[in-house]
């Protein structure tokens, strides 16, 4: 019989379960201890070496959907963005970043790599002539977000990653707001594909957790820098995340469906001055994101006319939680410049174009219907409150 590759939805199910030989249960049993033998054994297992049963599992399942040879999970997003940069950058290297990226990878950036020696430029664009004028004689990595946290900015990853081979650079994404549901960067010639697992991977709100998905040499050289550092997950998160995973596909394929209509609706709306989302004919990168995406995403922004409150309109929301974080089946909103990118300050903001009334927002699974119902009455709200201030 010919072997053929298993779909998406197979693949979050059943890749990378942990097998009940005892009992023969349908999930995948937890094992939680911290303590295993080390004599006459195969693997040597320790938490912090990233190889318990249920770690290794869930491993097998991230990289199945990248289309990778391995994978490693960490206890958070910034722990795998951490480890995978260091692993890849010493005293006197260089590494070329894109100009729009979440606020805690810059802040990660420009507050400790110049205590290690590393060197770093920002792009001014994200076209070819930005990365190459960017790179360096001692250009070791180039990083990119596609779409970008919060502007949803899109990124050739062709390009990127043809660039990075024709100077011997290893290159790495931030894949998060995407999820592997709604794109593979392996498939584009990216290196190392990372994501914040807390958000479409967890994708309850309940989760805290990092993944990396690459190639089995750049894992063991991930692996040799995080087994000392300590960034591993419990067995407890790992058995949860490998739970949340086995609807990933079906939940984000909702999240795409609902977020387009909200997004054309938004756009519509008097009370909205811009919509930032690439499944809009109108965005910038709209010919790029069908390109390199199977999907457009949960994840948008937009900016309400001037003379409405960004934060009061939040406050006047019903269904929409104003809160922190994404990519939960809840619908969530924020202002970034007072969370994701609030280190970046002012002035670093403005020059990103991320304004103090931008809004972000997560769609979730609801019904549509409900959203939009939810977003009209806190405008109506919010006008109501206007009109009686102004008279």
């Amino acid at each position: 019989m010919k072997s053929r590759t298993k779909g998406i939805n197979t693949i979050c199910t059943h890749v990378g379960e942990v097998k009940d030989e005892q009992f023969k249960g349908a999930i995948s049993p937890i094992y939680l201890s911290s303590s295993y033998a080390f004599m006459d054994v195969d693997v040597k297992r320790y938490p912090r070496y990233f190889n318990t049963p249920n770690q290794e599992a869930l491993c097998k399942k991230i990289a199945a959907l990248e289309g990778t040879e391995d994978a490693l999970i960490f206890g958070s997003g910034m722990a795998a963005v951490s480890t995978a940069l260091l692993a890849f950058l010493k005293a006197g290297d260089h590494i070329v970043l894109q100009e729009t990226l979440y606020g805690g990878t810059y802040n990660l950036v420009v507050e400790e790599f110049h205590k290690y020696g590393i060197e770093y430029t920002f792009t001014k664009g994200l076209d070819e002539a930005a990365f190459a004028k960017a790179i360096t004689p001692k250009t070791k990595v180039i990083y990119i977000e596609t779409p970008s946290n919060p502007l949803m900015k899109v990124t050739d990853m062709t390009m990127v990653s043809s660039l990075a081979k024709a100077n011997g650079i290893v290159t790495m994404i931030d894949n998060t707001f995407a999820s592997p549901v709604n794109q593979n960067p392996l498939q584009f010639g990216i290196d190392v594909i990372i994501h914040s697992a807390t958000k479409y991977m967890g994708g309850h709100s309940d989760i805290c957790a990092g993944a990396i998905a690459t190639s089995k040499e750049h894992t063991e050289r991930i692996w040799n820098l995080a087994k000392n550092l300590g960034g591993s997950l419990s067995d407890m998160t790992v058995w949860m995340l490998e739970r949340s995973m086995k609807t990933m596909a079906i939940r984000v394929k909702a999240q795409n469906k609902n977020a387009k209509k909200l997004a054309k609706w938004l756009s519509k709306n008097d009370a909205v001055a811009k919509v930032y989302y690439p499944g809009l004919k109108s965005h910038p990168d709209y010919e790029l994101a069908k390109r390199q995406m199977t999907g457009f995403g949960g994840m948008m922004s937009f900016e309400l006319q001037d003379h409405i409150d960004a934060e009061a309109f939040q406050k006047a929301l019903k269904l929409i939680k104003p809160s922190m974080s994404l990519a939960g089946v809840e619908s969530t909103m924020l202002c970034p410049a007072q969370t994701s990118h609030a280190l970046l300050g002012e002035e670093e903001r403005a020059k990103q174009g991320i304004s103090d009334g931008l809004i972000r927002f997560s769609v979730g699974i609801e019904d549509k219907e409900d959203l939009i119902a939810d977003i009209e009455q806190a405008l109506a709200e919010v006008h109501s409150a206007v009109t009686l201030v102004e008279s």
